[in-house]
């Protein structure tokens, strides 16, 4: 017996109403990035092995889907790693690409290879599918789309007022009211590590503080103290879990903490200078909130980094982060070129929306009018009606072949479909065609012109 075909875990197939709401999101974003003056480009589903590892941080690195070389994969493999089953060492040898991670290290790899073809500032936006051998489960995939619009070329701290304004714009269009946007400066974390004596561990900080929403504020303190640091330290870092008040007020508590630190400082006055204009430039229906135990645990944010959240009736991880990345194109060559980019996670908004029941009911709507197949010659006559039908925008379709008209209408009712147009030998003759509505039972007999105004 055959085994029933399946999909690997972490990966999904998409009904037609599933990806009719899936491009309906889509659409909004593109509509939004494109008014923000956003272009779009693309990159390949692979990169090479060396463009993509090191620049996520070791759990990043683990969390990549790397392919293994065509044909005898161990042939360059070295023995002596074989006998020691190093799979460290062995990935480089065996595998040269792997599936991308993220969108922002490939887009840094495109801006250095294609620089003189660019004119900079460069606004791109770029919607794609990434991968990670994460452990799936609800809102988290192991194939998931990723929609990023970014700025490279430019310092100014008006880039990431405007894309906090973005966000805003695309959540409110979507309808999504309640959606907080967090944001921090990773010059405020080095800042805070660099007052309570831990600045030599910083990456080990930030990546512990990430975890604060998973693990909680004593399981953040336990991996701290796995990671070597010292307890004084993270009594130090107390009031980082009970800063309140307003944007403002949080803004007063930080300098209070940093005053000692150079760094902490210029990432708070940064952190002013944002939340400032966005604030007195207003938001639609989003929430702005200063969140100091933000910390996105990536290696290559230097400046303002971004987490959003949905309402809060919907129990969902992030459905948005993003932030400033200063140096990112240098690993690749490119010095001195600052970018800050965004990215919305495409499948979480999805789950939110459909949870809150915020699609429109005309995302999904398919086609209108099912034509009933007579016979030939009734169906040449259904398709120049269809023809000039769909060049009028409608969506009818007829039924491909002559079955008995109970199995046709059965076929419409499952499909959704609201109207059936009849054409047997008498329409024919008298240049007419029978509409039905299925839902009601009514029907009238019409000509082309009255149909294509009842269709409307």
């Amino acid at each position: 017996m055959a085994q029933k075909p399946g999909i690997p875990k972490g990966t999904r197939d998409f009904s037609p109403a599933e990806v009719a709401k899936r491009q309906y999101i889509i659409s909004v974003m593109k509509h939004h990035f494109e008014a923000f003056g956003f272009q779009p480009i693309e990159t390949p589903s692979f990169e090479n092995y060396d463009t993509l590892m090191g620049k996520y941080g070791e759990e990043g690195d683990r969390l990549i889907f790397k392919i293994l070389n065509s044909g005898d994969y161990l042939a360059k493999a070295n023995d002596e790693y074989l006998t020691a089953k190093d799979s460290n060492k062995l990935t480089s040898q065996i595998s040269e690409k792997a599936l991308r991670y993220d969108l922002t290290v490939p887009f840094a790899r495109y801006v250095v290879q294609h620089q003189n073809e660019i004119e900079f500032p460069f606004r791109r936006y770029q919607i794609q599918p990434v991968w990670r051998a994460d452990r799936p489960q609800k809102g988290r995939f192991r194939e998931f789309y990723q929609c990023d619009a970014d700025v490279v070329g430019s310092t100014s701290l008006w880039q990431e007022a405007e894309l906090v304004q973005l966000y805003d714009s695309v959540f409110s269009d979507l309808g999504l009211k309640g959606v907080t946007i967090k944001i921090n400066n990773r010059k405020v974390l080095s800042g805070i590590a660099e007052v309570i004596g831990a600045k030599d561990k910083l990456i080990d900080f930030t990546v512990a503080l990430d975890k604060l929403d998973k693990v909680g504020e004593e399981g953040v303190k336990r991996e701290m103290l796995e990671k070597g640091i010292a307890a004084e330290a993270i009594e130090k870092v107390q009031p980082l879990f009970s800063f309140t008040g307003s944007v403002n007020d949080k803004l007063e508590q930080l300098s209070q903490l940093l005053a000692s630190s150079e760094e902490g400082m210029k990432g708070v006055e940064e952190l002013r200078f944002i939340c400032e204009k966005v604030l007195e430039l207003g938001l639609n229906q989003s929430i702005l909130d200063l969140d100091v135990t933000l910390a996105r645990g990536l290696n290559y944010y230097t400046g303002a980094i971004f987490e959003v959240t949905a309402p809060k009736e919907v129990a969902m991880g992030s459905i948005g982060g993003g932030g400033r990345y200063d140096d990112l194109t240098g690993i690749f060559g490119l010095k001195s070129m600052s970018g800050v980019g965004i990215s919305f996670g495409l499948d979480r908004i999805y789950l939110v929306l459909e949870e809150m029941g915020l699609f429109p009911e005309t995302v999904t709507e398919g086609t209108k009018a099912l034509f009933i197949n007579f016979g030939d010659e009734e169906a040449f006559y259904s398709m120049k009606a269809i023809k000039k039908l769909r060049s009028l925008g409608h969506k009818v379709e007829l039924y491909p072949d002559k079955a008995k008209v109970s199995k046709q209408f059965q076929h419409a009712d499952k499909r959704g479909i609201t109207f059936a147009v009849l054409t047997g030998q008498e329409e024919i003759d008298k240049n007419m065609f029978t509409l039905k509505n299925l839902v009601t039972g009514t029907q009238e007999t019409l000509p082309l012109e009255d149909l294509i105004q009842r269709l409307g």
